[in-house]
């Protein structure tokens, strides 16, 4: 299977963080220097996205095959019962990477996969005009976001507060999603499928929404039937689809509260932020 590339940073318990369709571990990095004052953090790049190879040829990039390189990397590096933490494809791989490993518990943002039968149609055009855009207009879009107004135009559909993203940051995410080579073959594996619960997951588990997710319309991609009974859903206050650059703060805490470490109520922490 292919070796993931990954970055890992920090003590304690390990926490395991997975990025959406045309990212890369980079995403994650305005939480990381939170998160790792209590976990031993390891941040993957899936396969086909960011330094990662894709697929050998022949194999369908499905997010429960994506989850078997995740978890063949685990075994690679001894890691038992790790915390995992996905956003949007990622958190539809961590939901089928907790049907393969022991995990201590699951955090979900805005995660892929729960619609009722098939991608709709809205988030198919969003991500393919974006894809198309980051490829063909890479230059022009890098210098936009070096501006408020720019940020707003170009970020504006995945985050909710795109003025807080450094330029930095906004320009490695568009170089991400124009050069990444899974995009495609990852997006047209699951066009037609939706997560579907195999064995019962036993995990904790975590689901969050940015209220400004505007990829993720309630009634088009938020059906929870899949998830476990006793699963907590919580909002996250003026973030969006991509929800770790719109306060780091927030999301890191919510991952903590979800891996058991905080034993504040997750509404009243998120609350709390923002009082």
């Amino acid at each position: 299977m292919t070796t993931l590339a990954y970055s890992r940073r920090g003590k304690g318990a390990t926490l395991v963080l997975l990025h959406g369709l045309g990212s890369s571990r980079q995403a994650w990095n305005p939480v990381i220097p939170a998160l790792s004052e209590h976990f031993d953090i390891i941040a993957i790049d899936l396969p086909g996205f960011g330094d990662s190879p894709s697929l050998p040829a022949g194999v369908e990039p499905l997010p429960a095959t994506l989850a078997v390189s995740v978890a063949d990397l685990l075994d690679e590096l001894s890691i038992i019962n790790p915390h995992l933490a996905g956003n949007s494809l990622g958190g539809w791989v961590a939901l089928e990477l907790a049907q393969l490993v022991p995990a201590a518990s699951l955090t979900l943002l805005s995660p892929a996969g729960l619609w009722r039968k098939h991608t709709p149609y809205y988030c198919r055009v969003s991500l393919r005009t974006s894809r198309w855009l980051a490829a063909h207009a890479t230059t022009v879009l890098a210098r936009l976001v070096n501006h408020r107004l720019g940020r707003l135009l170009v970020l504006g559909q995945v985050l909710g507060r795109p003025l807080r993203i450094e330029p930095e940051h906004a320009r490695a995410a568009i170089r991400d999603l124009a050069s990444c080579p899974g995009f495609h073959a990852t997006l047209e594996a699951t066009l037609h499928r939706r997560y579907e619960a195999g064995a019962p997951i036993e995990t904790p588990v975590t689901l969050a929404f940015g209220s400004r997710d505007w990829l993720l319309r309630p009634r088009q991609s938020r059906h929870v039937d899949q998830l476990p009974p006793n699963s907590r859903l919580t909002t996250l206050p003026r973030c969006g689809h991509v929800p770790m650059a719109d306060d780091p703060a927030a999301i890191a805490a919510v991952i903590t509260a979800a891996a058991g470490r905080d034993r504040v109520a997750l509404s009243e922490l998120v609350d709390a932020r923002h009082a």
